[in-house]
């Protein structure tokens, strides 16, 4: 399947899971434009790193880490296919390794952090080992991935994360465990009438946070909590939404 957007094509029919909303939403909502190092965590198809080449600066260095050979192969063909090519630079591998061998040889830590990551613990799996993959926390679980942000976010740099509602007490859990904190919190409503089932967090690290006995979020800080809802009552999209996915979606 493929999927064109205003500035950049994405071909996903390699990858575990193909363009969504999710990753859209993501891609739009994060705060890019000053971001100068910025790291794609699960890059898939390539689909948020290019929309953060579209929306950072000119000089803006991207990372985009991919475990499963296949979704790799299409996000570095997406890549050359982009305004882009010069501003992505694909690692095939998982994130874990990536981030030791970064800290290893102090590479300079990054100000920006997106994922769109795995979040099925539970329950029955697809046949597709990919896609599985893609869906469940085979690969990389909240712990870990908590502590790859950890390691690998600039001092005041930012991860932006998108999360089903059903999972978001459990991720939220053990922030303070690794001294990450909530600064930004968009709940994501399909539909207006309905309950949210998805939300967006922008976090941050801060060292003096850890303490691996904390690990309910009493200590966390939120400056912002808002709701977005992505369709009115008719099935057309709502004037937030449009104002956020304008700069990608073709019809708007």
């Amino acid at each position: 399947m493929s999927f064109t957007f205003k500035q950049f094509h994405i071909d996903d029919k390699q990858c575990g899971m193909s363009v969504s909303t999710d990753g859209v939403l993501l891609g739009a909502w994060a705060e890019l434009s000053q971001s100068s190092n910025i790291l794609d965590i699960g890059a898939g198809s390539g689909l948020l790193s290019l929309m953060a080449a579209q929306r950072s600066p000119h000089n803006a260095s991207i990372t985009a880490v991919e475990l499963d050979g296949a979704a790799a192969n299409a996000c570095q063909y997406n890549i050359q296919q982009s305004p882009w090519p010069e501003k992505i630079q694909l690692f095939q591998g998982a994130i874990q390794h990536f981030q030791q061998q970064h800290n290893q040889i102090s590479a300079p830590l990054f100000d920006h952090i997106i994922c769109n990551p795995p979040y099925f613990e539970q329950g029955l799996q697809a046949k597709n080992s990919a896609r599985a993959d893609a869906r469940h926390t085979n690969t990389l679980s909240f712990a870990e991935l908590q502590y790859v942000i950890g390691q690998l976010l600039a001092p005041q740099g930012t991860a932006s994360i998108i999360l089903p509602q059903q999972s978001l007490a459990r991720f939220r859990q053990q922030l303070n465990a690794h001294g990450l904190f909530v600064i930004k919190h968009l709940d994501v409503i399909s539909v207006e009438g309905k309950s949210p089932n998805r939300a967006l967090l922008a976090i941050q690290y801060d060292p003096m946070r850890v303490n691996p006995r904390q690990t309910n979020n009493k200590v966390t800080i939120e400056t912002q909590c808002l709701q977005l809802v992505i369709r009115d009552k008719h099935g057309q999209y709502s004037q937030a939404m449009a104002d956020l996915c304008r700069e990608f979606y073709l019809k708007l």
